[in-house]
């Protein structure tokens, strides 16, 4: 990976380069794709805690109003770790805007990290399954939730998140001529993809809103 000489830790996967060329040579659709977006990609930044807490936060609500929350929680403590979150006053995290349901999820979420329950230092030897199995022990957090984390905190190279609508609809769009789509037809779509299901799935999405999304 290349790590940008920056405050804030921006990564950018180094198998991108050979993920698109390989994606070319195997798919009609991606080979009209993937030039459309130059130098474009996928890029993860901040730390595990933090991006599960906002992921999270930004469950039902409009990104706007996820912001907005977002920078209020995030003023309570002194760093964002799951220590200090664990000292917080949950009538301090009712008045930054998160409901009860997502005040007992945080707190799910900080015990979790500070008890050592998830191998965060073990993640980068474990396989993607691994992974997901514990992050969806978590209060509040799914496989759609851990696929996402997988693919722009992980920056794993090979996810098919099957759950997200917005896959769906851009294969549909791109491969069906708009028609719907099942999960069977995306897998069947998504063979020629492995192993950069995520790369691909990045391009999808790029096809239905142009500006990258970031967790």
């Amino acid at each position: 990976m290349k790590v940008a000489a920056s405050a804030a830790v921006l990564v950018t996967p180094d198998y991108w380069k050979a993920a698109c060329e390989h994606l070319q040579a195997k798919d009609r659709v991606m080979k009209r794709l993937i030039p459309q977006f130059g130098d474009a990609c996928l890029q993860s930044r901040g730390d595990a805690f933090t991006t599960l807490a906002r992921s999270i936060i930004g469950q039902q609500i409009s990104v706007k109003a996820a912001q907005a929350v977002w920078a209020r929680f995030a003023a309570l403590p002194k760093r964002m770790t799951a220590a200090n979150v664990l000292k917080l006053k949950v009538d301090d995290m009712r008045a930054a805007g998160l409901s009860a349901r997502k005040v007992e999820y945080i707190v799910d979420l900080a015990l979790h990290f500070d008890s050592g329950a998830v191998h965060v230092k073990s993640w980068e030897s474990m396989d993607d399954e691994a992974i997901i199995a514990e992050l969806v022990a978590i209060r509040g957090i799914g496989r759609w939730t851990a696929e996402m984390f997988l693919i722009f905190h992980l920056v794993r190279p090979n996810v098919l998140p099957l759950d997200d609508l917005g896959l769906i609809a851009g294969i549909s769009t791109n491969y069906f001529s708009g028609e719907a789509v099942s999960r069977s037809d995306a897998r069947e779509v998504a063979a020629a993809w492995a192993p950069y299901c995520s790369v691909a799935t990045w391009y999808i999405w790029r096809s239905l809103d142009p500006l990258p999304v970031e967790y």
